[in-house]
C-alpha cells in the first residue's frame, strides 16, 4: 500500500556533498520506486526565524517560509528526519524548525478545560537517521542516545507520532566508499518499505 512520506534533511550545511543529503536521497529514491508518494524538505535551503517567547510559540503565526513545510508534516503518514549529531543532539536549525512547525493548532492542542494536550499527529510514524563521528554503539551505551531520545519522547511522541525508529551511522568521517555505498543501499531498502 502506498504511503505519503516526508523526508526532512536537517543538516545546516547546504553542501551537496554531505552524507545526510545522500542518505535522504537514497531513502526517497527507494520509496518512490516502491510506489510511495514523497515530499522532501532541506532545512539548509529555508530561511526562518527562531522562536523567542512562549507567547510567540502559542499564539504567533507560522512564518510564511514554513507554511508549506508545516502542511507537509500534517500531510505525511511517515516522516524521516536525517541529521548529523552535534554536541550529542540535533543541530539547532532542526530544533528551531521543529519548534516552528510542531505548534499548538498544527501538532497538538491545549484542552479548554485543562489537562493534557491533545495530539494532532496521531497515526503517523517516523524514522530518525543520524550520522555521527563516534561509534554509534558508544553513543547508545555510554550516552544512552540521550539527544535523539529527547527528540523521540519530548517532541515526536508528544504530538502523537509513533512508532519512531532510529538508524544510526557512526564513524562517518573515516568511512570507506564501500561502507558509504552499503549505507545508501540500506536507506533505499528502508525507503522501499516506508519504514
Amino acid at each position: 500500500m502506498s504511503r505519503r512520506i516526508l523526508v526532512v534533511v536537517g543538516h545546516p550545511d547546504p553542501s551537496p556533498d554531505r552524507l545526510c543529503r545522500g542518505l535522504a536521497q537514497a531513502y526517497a529514491e527507494g520509496a518512490k520506486q516502491a510506489g510511495h508518494v514523497v515530499r522532501q524538505i532541506d532545512l539548509a535551503a529555508l530561511d526562518f526565524p527562531m522562536l523567542r517567547t512562549m507567547q510567540e510559540f502559542e499564539h504567533g503565526a507560522i512564518p510564511d517560509s514554513l507554511k508549506d513545510a508545516a502542511g507537509a508534516v500534517v500531510w505525511a503518514e511517515h516522516i524521516v528526519f536525517v541529521f548529523p549529531l552535534w554536541l550529542g543532539t540535533m543541530p539547532a536549525l532542526l530544533k528551531a524548525f521543529l519548534e516552528q512547525v510542531m505548534r499548538p493548532g498544527t501538532a497538538f492542542a491545549y484542552p479548554d478545560n485543562g489537562g493534557f494536550p491533545k495530539t494532532l499527529l496521531r497515526g503517523r510514524s517516523a524514522r530518525m537517521v543520524v550520522t555521527m563521528g563516534m561509534p554509534s554503539i558508544f553513543y547508545r551505551l555510554w550516552f544512552l542516545g540521550h539527544g535523539i531520545a529527547g527528540m523521540r519522547r519530548s517532541i515526536l511522541h508528544f504530538v502523537g507520532i509513533g512508532p519512531v525508529r532510529e538508524t544510526l551511522f557512526g564513524m562517518v568521517a573515516g568511512a570507506s566508499d564501500a561502507t558509504r555505498a552499503k549505507w545508501l543501499g540500506q536507506m533505499r531498502k528502508l525507503g522501499g518499505r516506508a519504514r
